[in-house]
């Protein structure tokens, strides 16, 4: 059965490939917002599906899309895509998510220039014939060979969210089986990097085989690519490799370790080892005979002094155990030898959520219910920041409509006091750096937020000056979102990041790490360099419905691979003092 990522796949696919037909926008939208509701949503479709719930309940969700959500959850296929692939190509769904592309502009290309493909597109860009067409040019040519160009960088990795989505359900299957004992899942996801290519999954078992054949057994599987001894190799029906090692209890520590990695970390270990005349590896760590070669590879010999742990494996070589997050050789070994390894920040160090939408503009959900989400995860205070009015797409707010919201925040206050709701907006960025809301405005929210939602094709000069322009406003508070990246689908726009953070500092200007999965802005190391500057952080989920608020899980993880602490992110502090640390 199909999990909810790979569902909204295919409604976002149909949408889109019925924009590049020239379909009524308002059935194109009606795929896409299916595939909103569908993408984030706690519970499986097929739990939904199978318990004989009602689909049409949820938000965006008509009989037309219960019908479809629930035929690809009982068939894995959709008819209606496979009719309208014998019209269009689907590979031009690809495409359209290439800068400078789009809808219209893929149909252009594949009628006038035959062009099916990324590779035929590239080809076609290199020659010249791209800018030849109408509507295109030469630096609409030059944004499409740099965008093939990171699309290929990237190709295979996943979404550290999307990966969840199919990873979890993988591993509660696995723990069915009676012979696992233990499993965990290792490599790039343990230490929750932001993408991960595969999926290293270890497991102890008494008695191999049964588990094997269990686990090649999934029903997600499409194909069955190494199952001999105790080791398995499958690749899903999303494309995701997942990579299955059976392990005696013994060396069971010292595997979680070595395939949680990374290698530029395992290295570094390794040199230890050998320093101490040890030798340590995935079946564990080994004192090393008098004579052999500690730096030899797959040499059992000598006493085994440790490897059914992690921690036991870290402190064979002197060193506190180190959280998965950190392990980047990043100078975490000579921090965990000196006792110097940081407290990392927790979600329940969260006392707040500083960005977050309404019904009153791209929001799905009211404030009143946005609050009560915020009261049911333990919060302090929230800000709502709706956007401002040159969003127009997303029904960003004027003046006049700023202030009827300020009257409906008044009164659900009034019912919630346990909760500060602080009146805030996300408020755009000009081409200038002025900001999207009149001074007078301004001057009453509480938090004040500011980012860019347009014209990331600016010239890096223009750009980092119009940032500049708008945190050097002495009312501005946090810069959301910085560098405007999505992950997987648009690359971050082009200013001096080290310049911008140098000028928050100096203005006391926070930045926000955007915890929403498909931004992760900033990333870890842009979030160390901060941290470094002094420059304060808050990190904030972006929520559009009640349901997004647990997204702050993936900003805290973010977070923690930067090496923060509780006392560096400024919505861990209680209310009083987040304001005066706002303020100063």
């Amino acid at each position: 059965m199909m999990e909810n990522t790979e569902i909204a796949k295919v409604l976002r696919d149909v949408g889109t490939l019925l924009e590049i037909d020239g379909a009524n926008p308002f059935r194109v939208r009606a795929y896409e917002n299916a595939a909103r509701t569908v993408e984030p949503h706690a519970v499986p479709m097929r739990t939904m599906v199978e318990s004989g719930a009602k689909l049409t309940d949820l938000p965006g969700i008509g009989k037309e899309m219960a019908s479809h959500i629930q035929e690809l959850v009982t068939t894995g296929a959709l008819r209606v895509l496979q009719d309208l692939t014998r019209e269009v190509p689907y590979t031009l769904v690809e495409m359209v998510r290439l800068p400078g592309v789009g809808p219209k502009r893929a149909n252009k290309l594949w009628r006038e220039l035959g062009v099916e493909t990324i590779d035929q597109l590239e080809a076609a860009a290199k020659a010249g014939a791209v800018e030849s067409l109408a509507g295109f040019g030469k630096k609409t040519q030059e944004r499409i060979v740099r965008g093939i160009a990171s699309l290929k960088k990237r190709a295979g990795r996943f979404r550290l969210a999307h990966a969840d989505q199919l990873v979890e359900p993988l591993v509660e299957y696995m723990r069915t089986h009676e012979g696992v004992r233990r499993i965990e899942v290792a490599g790039s996801y343990r230490r929750r990097m932001e993408t991960v290519g595969d999926i290293d999954l270890l497991v102890i078992a008494r008695d191999p085989q049964p588990v094997m054949d269990h686990f090649t057994a999934y029903e997600r599987v499409k194909k069955i690519e190494l199952a001999s001894g105790t080791s398995a190799r499958v690749m899903l029906q999303s494309g995701l490799q997942v990579n299955l090692r059976v392990l005696p209890p013994a060396s069971y520590g010292a595997a979680l370790q070595y395939f949680t990695g990374s290698q530029a970390h395992n290295v570094k270990l390794r040199r230890r080892a050998v320093a101490r005349g040890l030798r340590v590896s995935e079946d564990g760590v080994f004192r090393v005979p008098e004579g052999e070669d500690p730096d030899a590879e797959d040499v059992l010999s000598g006493e085994r002094v440790a490897g059914a742990s992690e921690e036991d494996v870290y402190a064979a070589l002197e060193l506190a155990w180190i959280p998965p997050e950190l392990r980047e050789d990043r100078g975490e070994v000579e921090a965990a030898a000196g006792g110097k390894l940081p407290e990392l920040v927790t979600l329940d160090h969260m006392r707040g959520d500083l960005q977050m939408h309404s019904t009153w503009s791209d929001g799905h959900d009211g404030i009143d219910a946005m609050v009560k989400g915020c009261v049911e995860r333990g919060y302090e205070y929230l800000a709502l920041t709706d956007h401002s009015k040159s969003l127009a797409m997303t029904g960003g707010l004027d003046a006049e409509a700023l202030r009827e919201q300020w009257r409906e925040i008044d009164e659900v206050q009034a019912a919630h006091p346990e909760i500060r709701i602080l009146k805030s907006q996300e408020i755009d960025i000009l081409r200038d750096g002025s900001l999207d809301l009149a001074d007078e405005m301004i001057e009453q929210l509480d938090v004040v937020l500011v980012s860019i939602h347009s014209l990331f094709d600016l010239p890096a000069a223009q750009q980092t000056n119009r940032i500049l322009a708008a945190i050097r406003h002495p009312a501005v508070h946090i810069l959301a979102h910085p560098t405007g990246r999505l992950i997987n689908e648009r690359e971050p726009y082009q200013f001096d990041l080290e310049e911008v953070l140098c000028c928050c500092k100096e203005n006391g200007v926070a930045v926000e790490l955007n915890a929403h999965p498909s931004r992760l802005d900033l990333k870890d190391t842009q979030l160390m360099r901060a941290r470094e500057l002094g420059v304060k952080i808050v990190i904030s989920t972006d929520a559009h419905r009640v349901r997004d608020l647990d997204l702050m899980h993936y900003g805290v993880e973010q977070a923690r691979r930067a090496w923060l602490a509780p006392a560096d992110v400024l919505n861990t502090r209680p209310l009083q003092e987040l304001l005066g640390s706002l303020e100063t």
